[in-house]
């Protein structure tokens, strides 16, 4: 009878085990579903030396993986920009330059181009008085001259001592260096990859891009692994939500959505050089007061409670059309890549 039980036991235990293990697997599989996998603490500490990091950007057309990093503004080269075809280059055409020492004289109308007649000789008693009147004005003139001279000479010291003052405020305000992100871009697109498999490749490859000018860059080359790219929660944007969360109004406004989607928007504007962007989001623009009042909502406190108040006064909809505009112009400088 004991042994009856305890084989009975055995296979309670089994089944157990059994049923622990598929929970854990299917926590596994919701874990990878919805994005919360988190990386190891090797892979942390390789993306800290680096100092780079992947970044997961979601778009209407997509989900994708890219790369940031920080540099100081004297250590980065602007993105070099495609030039745009321009449609109205016939407007601008000019005739074919024509060589100032060239003279080209016209069949038609040629009398335009005879030389005058030398004018008739004066007469001497004429000659004379001209003489004298000239002279006259020569002495006037040499006068004028000298005195010409002295203030022009006073204006050359005056504006060197302007120059040297300005030269001096120019120093004084000169603005320090400051940190601006660069992306995994080239030639003003953002690359941006379905797989972080794709992703791995790519920055394995000698294929051309602006991050190839961080002094880490080839350190990440020969540490990266499919593994190691996982994005931190603070590196993940659901930009395809946003005009969504923004329609639904006031009441169903997510400010950790909406203002994530503002900073992940301000670093693609800088580093593509998105100018209507930037504009759009620019301090002082209704855009940039909601998301002032939404970072102080979810502040608390006093200013909080003012805040929800500005919230309720700002247009739903003409957020949301902002917003529209600026995922288009973001959408638009994405190069897709498997």
């Amino acid at each position: 009878m004991a042994d009856d039980v305890e084989a009975l036991e055995d296979d309670e235990v089994e089944a157990l085990d059994d049923t622990d293990a598929e929970a854990d697997d299917d926590d596994a599989d919701l874990d990878e579903e919805d994005g919360v996998r988190e990386r190891s603490a090797q892979a942390d500490a390789m993306w800290s030396d680096v100092n780079i990091q992947p970044v997961e950007v979601a778009l209407p057309k997509g989900v994708g993986y890219t790369l940031r990093a920080y540099r100081l503004s004297t250590e980065l080269t602007p993105t070099e920009l495609d030039e745009e075809e321009d449609d109205f280059a016939i407007l601008h055409r000019r005739e074919a330059d024509v060589d100032d020492e060239e003279v080209v004289i016209l069949d038609e109308h040629a009398e335009l181009f005879v030389e005058d007649e030398p004018a008739p000789a004066k007469s001497k008693k004429k000659s004379d008085d001209d003489e004298d009147e000239v002279l006259a004005k020569d002495d006037s003139d040499d006068e004028a001259d000298e005195a010409d001279d002295e203030d022009e000479a006073d204006e050359v010291d005056a504006e060197a001592e302007a120059e040297d003052e300005g030269d001096e405020a120019d120093e004084a305000d000169e603005e320090e260096p400051e940190e601006v992100p660069a992306f995994l871009s080239h030639r003003g697109k953002l690359l941006l990859f379905r797989s972080v498999e794709g992703l791995v490749e790519f920055v394995k490859s000698d294929a051309e891009h602006d991050l190839r000018q961080l002094d880490t860059w080839s350190s990440l080359q020969t540490r990266i692994t499919a593994a190691s790219v996982v994005p931190k929660d603070e590196d993940r944007y659901e930009l395809d939500l946003v005009v969504e969360n923004l329609r639904g109004g006031q009441d169903a406004w997510d400010s950790d959505l909406l203002i994530a989607a503002g900073e992940v928007a301000r670093d693609l504007a800088y580093s593509l050089r998105l100018e209507p962007v930037r504009t759009a989001l620019a301090p002082g623009s209704p855009l940039d007061d909601l998301d002032e009042a939404l970072r102080a909502a979810a502040g608390g406190g006093v200013s909080g409670f003012f805040a929800k108040r500005r919230l309720k006064k700002i247009g739903a909809q003409q957020a949301a059309l902002g917003w529209r505009t600026i995922i288009g112009k973001i959408s638009a400088a994405v190069d897709w890549r498997d």
